[in-house]
């Protein structure tokens, strides 16, 4: 059996703020600290609507933030709303949960309202509709962030975290394609799929002694999601391919798994262990012996976390 990764995650279950955070990392000059970029730029906009006004997209990933909608004189009659989207990407963006501001009007207008966004995307961006008349606002993002010396090495100590939080438990977090590899179809009627929980299968191919590919019809299999490992099943009355397959890796299995596309998606006692093993990593960059000299590879309070959801 072979596994081999198609699509790596596209985030962590840790961003850099929460990382920081959680080691107490921070700068010692307020001016260094803070850094504040515009989405949508003051002054007067025109009416729009739906959220047509789109602001710019700002990288916030690695950095605690506030996003200030700061309103002038609206036109009479006049309203304002705003909310925030944001995307790991910056093309393809989604509504920030509880994200919307309060709708700016005649009556609130010439204000301040403050929103913390506590996301783990790379970009945030804020979008607005103008309605009855041309209206006076702006919104900046205020971001805080610790040293840039130390970002790279806690972006790697992040990964290295989860992924090895992951093979201590025999699981996958984070939405990932893979491939299973396999010599040959079980005599059972079912494959177990690795790294749960499984999200869905895509496709089972096959290779006869020509390097011939087929493909597994899914119409005579079911894919259990439900069980962990997950599995794929034999329908009713059906039964594997009965091609001559070549000689090694003659079976494979497309499938995705994790618990979600983003870092909150991660069960939190997941999450705690890989700040709590981030934190060992950070403080100790070299090999630690404990007072028994017993080698120490997850710290003990991970190891608690995560032993009661290992797949064994």
């Amino acid at each position: 059996m072979g596994l081999v990764l198609n699509t790596a995650p596209t985030t962590e279950p840790v961003n850099l703020a929460q990382a920081k955070a959680h080691l107490r990392i921070d700068s010692e000059d307020l001016a260094d600290d803070i850094t504040t970029e515009i989405s949508i730029a003051p002054g007067d906009h025109i009416v729009a609507a739906a959220y047509s006004l789109e602001g710019e997209a700002v990288e916030v990933s690695g950095y605690d933030v506030l996003v200030n909608l700061v309103s002038g004189t609206n036109g009479a009659g006049g309203t304002v709303d705003v909310k925030l989207q944001e995307s790991n990407d910056g093309s393809s963006w989604s509504d920030v949960s509880s994200g919307a501001f309060t709708q700016v009007t005649e009556a609130n207008d010439n204000a301040i309202q403050e929103k913390a966004y506590t996301g783990s995307y790379t970009y945030i961006r804020a979008v607005a509709t103008v309605a009855g008349a041309t209206c006076d606002f702006g919104v900046t993002v205020v971001k805080k962030a610790g040293p840039a010396v130390e970002e790279d090495l806690l972006t790697a100590l992040i990964t290295a975290a989860r992924q090895d939080c992951e093979k201590f438990q025999n699981r996958c977090y984070l939405t990932t394609t893979w491939e299973l590899w396999l010599d040959a179809f079980p005599l059972k009627d079912f494959i177990e799929i690795p790294l749960p929980p499984l999200q869905s299968v895509s496709s089972i191919k096959y290779y006869d002694t020509d390097d011939t590919e087929a493909e597994f019809s899914s119409d005579d299999y079911f894919v259990d999601t439900k069980s962990t490992p997950g599995r794929v099943s034999l329908n009713y009355g059906k039964s594997w391919p009965s091609t001559t397959l070549r000689p090694y890796n003659g079976v494979c299995l497309t499938f995705t798994c994790g618990y979600g596309d983003d870092g909150s998606d991660v069960p939190r006692n997941i999450y705690q262990a890989i700040l709590l093993l981030l934190g060992h990593l950070y403080e100790n960059r070299e090999a630690v012996m404990t007072t028994g000299m017993n080698a120490v590879e997850l710290p003990l309070g991970a190891i608690a976390l995560l032993w009661k959801d290992r797949v064994l």
